[in-house]
């Protein structure tokens, strides 16, 4: 089940699909990516979606290894950015998810994303 859940998370995000994202995500969700503040329910998470999917070109997770346990399930893997101008960069991420009803209800990015915009 949960495995699914990811699948269909992460072909959300690779193919920048703001609604299938969506859901996978529950309406009273909260969100955070990396540093910025977390958001919650669907139209906030929308937003910061769509804000993030806008600043690049294209993305690319690779998951490494998964580990779940009860309601809660952390990912680890690589991320390729296609930045605006064509040029690309790998960096390392893990998420933490906590899962109900087969949604998510809070999703934790922890990623250093500033080599994505930087020079």
């Amino acid at each position: 089940m949960q495995t699914d859940l990811l699948n269909r998370l992460f072909t959300a995000i690779d193919t920048t699909d703001t609604d299938r994202f969506l859901q996978c995500i529950a309406t009273n969700a909260t969100f955070r990516f990396g540093s910025a503040e977390a958001v919650s329910g669907h139209e906030a998470i929308g937003a910061a979606v769509d804000g993030f999917f806008v600043s690049i070109a294209g993305v690319q997770h690779r998951i490494k290894r998964t580990v779940a346990n009860g309601s809660a399930l952390v990912c680890e893997g690589e991320v390729t950015y296609t930045r605006l101008d064509d040029s690309r960069i790998t960096l390392p991420f893990a998420n933490i998810f906590e899962i109900e009803n087969n949604l998510i209800s809070d999703y934790r990015i922890y990623i250093d994303i500033a080599p994505l915009y930087a020079g």
